[in-house]
């Protein structure tokens, strides 16, 4: 069975009415990122970071899946399908698809401070004052600008065991993340669906690649009747 690896991106969510940063000139929500998407955010004023998340993660139930995600999720029964993304949000697992790496951590999550290991599913509102059962403070399951990528070393070895890989709505700029194609068996064919595509050094370089300007919705559906 040939294996499809998909990276996406912010792109994809936008699509479902999902803010992204970077659409708004460093904002996030109005926010700077250095005030709520940081280790030294959490520390100066960690209510502030508790309140951006859990607005966040209220945005997050009033969204759905789009095509895209549905489209993905259709990959599952016909090829080894792993989905690496770059967001935080749940809506891959929402529209179906089952082998998913959060490279950034998830929304749906909590986490301890103090151990990195200690998780939990977490859909409601993170409170000053809300422990770990080892009595650390709770925070956002969120992998912040600054902090170590966990997820990887994994999404490594998926990219390179990849068949074909489908970059989705990425503006491939942001590392380590956007450095993951380098990874790519050389035979491995690589599409590139966003509606502003930039090329990095990575994909640059690559000889098998098909560039798709077109929005998630519309060029990740081609591409699937194409592997299909």
């Amino acid at each position: 069975m040939s294996k499809v690896v998909v990276l996406t991106g912010a792109g994809i969510s936008a699509e479902s009415g999902i803010k992204t940063f970077r659409d708004a000139g460093g904002l996030w929500e109005g926010y700077n990122i250095e005030d709520v998407a940081t280790p030294e955010a959490w520390n100066r004023n960690p209510q502030l970071v508790l309140d951006f998340y859990n607005e966040r993660r209220k945005q997050l139930m009033t969204v759905e899946p789009n095509k895209a995600h549905h489209s993905i999720a259709s990959l599952d029964p016909l090829f080894e399908t792993v989905v690496i993304t770059q967001n935080v949000d749940d809506l891959h697992e929402r529209a179906g698809s089952k082998n998913i790496i959060h490279l950034h951590g998830e929304l749906v999550k909590a986490r301890s401070t103090m151990i990195e290991d200690l998780v939990y599913e977490w859909k409601k509102d993170i409170f000053m004052g809300d422990l770990c059962e080892k009595g650390y403070q709770l925070r956002p399951h969120i992998v912040w600008f600054g902090e170590m990528v966990p997820m990887l070393e994994l999404a490594i070895e998926e990219i390179i065991n990849a068949d074909h890989i489908l970059v989705v709505g990425s503006s491939m700029q942001v590392y380590p993340a956007a450095g993951l194609v380098g990874y790519a068996n050389e035979n491995a064919r690589i599409y590139y669906i966003d509606p502003r595509p930039t090329l990095n050094y990575e994909l640059s370089r690559r000889k098998g690649l098909e560039v798709i300007a077109k929005q998630a919705t519309i060029g990740v559906p081609e591409v699937i009747s194409k592997l299909i």
